[in-house]
């Protein structure tokens, strides 16, 4: 296949955030080493993670010039040596440095296919949204039949994947989210929906559950809201499964487990997971693809911007201006 030798793209010039992001017409096109494939990208997902990385808040990232985003599916246009697959002309989805462009290098090893029948902007859910919502229920939150569940950003990539998960499983959710997104996440299966930017939203969940509170609780928000989801969460035996932080960083003390919220706080980052633990992993992947073959996860469009757009479709991200997922296409 014919690879260009330059590409258009979008270079985050500063750690201020995505309004200093700008595109260029001139970016190298990599070329895949050992191991690697060069995907020609024809949809390239839009996370919180984008946010972080553009304000500098998130952990080790990147350090401005740099292409942004780093989640896209493609066809595979050129592999590197010791590749054998994914084939050229492959459809595959998969996470790498530099996704906001017209192509990306990925790991062979990390490549997952599309699915048949699925387009690209459907497949990109499949590896992080997906996976993040079910590691958040299962091997970390320990949901069970007959518990509730509180689903922050509950209409959402990774809060709507939430909710039919943890319904699935037998769950009682309750979806915060604005209020304008109420119908839609009730349409998602949510047993109540509250207002996601409320002063009382602990006391709602409390009211809603008899005063027990939420058995889980999935805390992609932070800032101010971390308190409340403390606060929401049933104490000795509650979780609260930390794997966001959309709203800033917030604070909790060792105080506050033992005298304020005697709750479990537990940490998710999708990306050490699969490093550090890639057998749980495994059964993550195993466990999404039986929830694909059943019906409870189901594909469906993200909303796309042209690639151009990626500022302005981070700041709607941000804004909370959005539902469901996003996708950059070039």
């Amino acid at each position: 296949m014919s690879v260009p030798t330059t590409m258009r793209a979008l270079e985050q010039t500063s750690l201020m955030g995505p309004q200093d992001m700008r595109s260029v017409s001139d970016a190298p096109v990599p070329v895949p080493g050992p191991g690697e494939v060069l995907i020609r990208v024809e949809a390239a997902g839009v996370n919180f993670a984008d946010l972080s990385r553009a304000r500098g808040t998130f952990r080790n990232g990147p350090q401005p010039p740099y292409i942004a985003g780093f989640e896209a599916a493609g066809k595979v246009v050129a592999v590197g040596p010791g590749v054998t697959w994914p084939a050229l002309g492959t459809p595959v989805v998969g996470v790498g440095d530099g996704a906001f462009a017209e192509y990306l290098l990925l790991p062979a090893a990390g490549a997952v296919p599309v699915p048949a029948g699925w387009s690209s902007g459907q497949a990109l859910g499949l590896v992080v949204n997906w996976p993040t919502a079910l590691a958040a229920l299962k091997p970390m939150g320990r949901v069970a039949a007959g518990e509730t569940v509180l689903v922050h950003a509950a209409a959402g990539a990774t809060g709507r994947a939430a909710v039919a998960i943890a319904k699935h499983y037998g769950a009682t959710v309750i979806g915060a989210a604005s209020p304008s997104k109420h119908e839609v996440v009730r349409s998602l299966g949510a047993d109540h929906v509250v207002d996601a930017n409320a002063d009382d939203l602990a006391a709602q969940v409390l009211s809603l559950t008899d005063g027990a509170g939420a058995d889980l609780v999935l805390e992609t928000n932070g800032g101010a809201t971390f308190q409340a989801s403390l606060a929401a969460a049933k104490r000795v035996t509650g979780r609260v499964v930390v794997l966001g932080l959309a709203g800033g960083e917030a604070a909790v003390t060792n105080w506050d487990l033992v005298y304020r919220h005697q709750v479990h706080v537990i940490g998710l980052n999708i990306g050490v997971l699969i490093a550090t633990a890639p057998q749980m992993f495994g059964e993550i992947v195993g466990e999404m693809a039986a929830l694909v073959a059943a019906g409870v996860l189901v594909p469906s469009e993200p909303t796309a911007y042209d690639l151009a757009d990626g500022g302005t479709a981070l700041l709607d991200l941000e804004g909370r201006r959005t539902v469901g997922k996003l996708a950059l296409r070039p």
